[in-house]
C-alpha cells in the first residue's frame, strides 16, 4: 500500500513536536552521513519509506492510531463541540496534542457506550436540547434542579465537598447522563491543565457525557457538572462562531452558579464592595466553605451581581489559583509518601457507577467483548474483571 508522506508530517506537528524531538522519540541516531532529524525530514518528504516497526513507534510518539498512517490524506482538525470550558478569564485555548488525544479517546468511549444503550435501553434522554439561552437564567436552573431531583439544602449538609460532588454526581447520572472525572490519557505524565480545559460535554440523546477534569480543585468539580449540565440542555445545534461560544460560556456559567448559589444569597455578601483584598478573602472563605462550593465560584458570583469590580476579581481568582497550585503540590507529595487509593479505587470513581454498572451489564449479555469494555474503562482487557467486580488483584497495569 502506498503511503501519503505529508501524514508523518500532520501527525508530528499535531503532537507538538520539532523534528529533532520527534526524531529522539522515535529512537533515530545521528550518523555519520546524517542526522537523526535529517532521516525523519527524509521521510516526511517520501523519499524514503518508513518500516511497520518505525509506524509503531510513530502511532506511540505522535498518540495517533497506527491506521491514521495509512489514509490517502491528513484528516481534518477535531472538532472540540460547542462546549469547551476553560479558566474563567483565560484567553481560547491554543492547540493541545494532549488534549485532542483525550479528547478522542472520550468521544472513541461515547461511540461505543451509545452503540450498547441503543441496543439495551433505546430512549432517549428527554432533556437533552431541550432549553435555549432566550430562557431566563433563574427559570432554566429551577428546571435543571427540578429534573435532576436536586436539593440544595442535602448538597450543602454533605460533609466535604467530595461528597456534595458524590450527591450531585447521583443525580445526573440518574437522569442519564454519565460523568466522567478524567484528566490525562492514564498517567500524570499527560495531565491536562484546568487553564486549558475544565470541562467538556457531549450531548448526545442516547449518552449524553459530561467530563470533568479532575486536574481542578475538589470545590470547583460542582461549578463544572452543573455548567455542562447546562450545555446538555441546551444542546449544540445551530450554534458557531467565537462570540456565540462566549455567550453560552457565560449563559452557562451562571445557571450552574445560580443553582448552587442563588443570587438572593449574593446580597449578604454586599459589603465587599469597597472591602479590602484580604477582608475579601477571608469573608468568601468563610462563605464558602459552609455551603461546598468553590471560592472561585463566589468571586465570580459577586462580579456578575456587581457587588465586586473586575479588577478584584481578578485579583482574587489570582490569589485562589496560587494557593490551589501550593495546596496540589503539597497533596501530592503526601499522597507520594502514604501511597494513596489503589489503582483500582481511583479508576472507579474516575468512571462512575453510571459506566460501571453499564459495562457490567453489556459484559453479561454479550454485548461487550472484554476489548471493547477496556476500551471504554481505559484499562487493559485483564483488568476489567478485577475493576467491575471489587475483586482485590495484583494484576498489572
Amino acid at each position: 500500500m502506498t503511503l501519503n508522506p505529508q501524514i508523518f508530517m500532520w501527525a508530528r506537528n499535531t503532537a507538538g513536536l520539532s523534528a529533532d524531538e520527534a526524531a529522539r522519540a522515535l529512537g533515530f541516531n545521528n550518523t555519520r552521513e546524517r542526522s537523526a532529524a535529517e532521516r525523519l525530514k527524509a521521510l516526511e518528504a517520501g523519499e524514503e519509506k518508513p518500516s511497520r516497526s518505525v509506524l509503531l513507534r510513530m502511532a506511540k510518539a505522535y498518540r495517533r492510531s497506527l491506521l491514521v498512517f495509512y489514509l490517502s490524506e491528513p484528516p481534518r482538525a477535531g472538532d472540540r463541540g460547542q462546549d469547551f470550558r476553560t479558566v474563567q478569564g483565560a484567553p481560547p485555548p491554543l492547540y493541545n496534542p494532549v488534549l485532542d488525544a483525550l479528547l478522542r479517546d472520550i468521544r472513541g468511549r461515547q461511540t461505543i457506550v451509545r452503540a450498547v444503550v441503543e441496543e439495551t435501553e433505546p430512549q432517549p434522554v428527554d432533556f437533552i436540547g431541550s432549553a435555549s439561552m432566550n430562557d431566563a437564567v433563574d427559570d432554566l436552573a429551577a428546571r435543571i434542579a427540578e429534573r435532576l431531583q436536586f436539593s440544595l439544602t442535602d448538597f450543602r449538609r454533605q460533609a466535604t465537598v467530595e461528597l456534595s460532588f458524590s450527591y450531585l454526581r447521583e443525580k445526573i447520572e440518574a437522569a442519564g447522563a454519565y460523568v466522567l472525572l478524567l484528566g490525562n490519557l492514564g498517567s500524570y505524565h499527560t495531565n491536562v491543565p484546568v487553564e486549558t480545559f475544565r470541562g467538556f460535554a457531549i450531548a448526545d440523546p442516547m449518552a449524553p457525557f459530561i467530563v470533568v477534569n479532575d486536574q481542578d480543585a475538589r470545590p470547583a468539580w460542582s461549578f463544572t457538572a452543573f455548567h455542562e449540565a447546562a450545555h446538555l440542555w441546551l444542546g449544540t445545534t445551530g450554534v458557531s462562531g467565537a462570540s456565540i461560544e462566549a455567550r453560552i460560556e457565560r449563559y452557562c456559567n451562571d445557571i450552574a452558579g445560580e443553582i448552587l448559589l442563588p443570587t438572593a444569597e449574593i446580597r449578604s455578601l454586599a459589603q465587599l464592595r469597597r472591602a479590602p483584598l484580604n477582608d475579601a478573602i477571608e469573608t468568601i472563605s468563610t462563605f464558602a466553605s459552609a455551603r461546598n462550593i468553590s471560592r472561585a465560584m463566589v468571586a465570580y458570583k459577586l462580579l456578575r451581581a456587581d457587588v465586586i469590580t473586575e479588577a478584584m476579581w481578578r485579583q482574587l481568582a489570582d490569589y485562589y489559583r496560587q494557593e490551589w497550585i501550593a495546596s496540589r503540590s503539597r497533596h501530592e507529595e503526601e499522597s507520594s509518601d502514604s501511597g494513596g487509593p489503589s489503582y483500582y479505587v481511583v479508576k472507579r470513581h474516575r468512571l462512575g457507577n453510571a459506566m460501571l454498572d453499564l459495562v457490567r451489564r453489556a459484559l453479561g449479555e454479550g454485548i461487550l467483548t472484554y476489548t471493547r469494555a477496556a476500551q471504554v474503562l481505559g484499562v487493559k482487557p485483564r483488568n476489567v474483571d478485577p475493576l467491575l467486580h471489587d475483586t482485590p488483584s495484583r494484576v498489572g497495569h
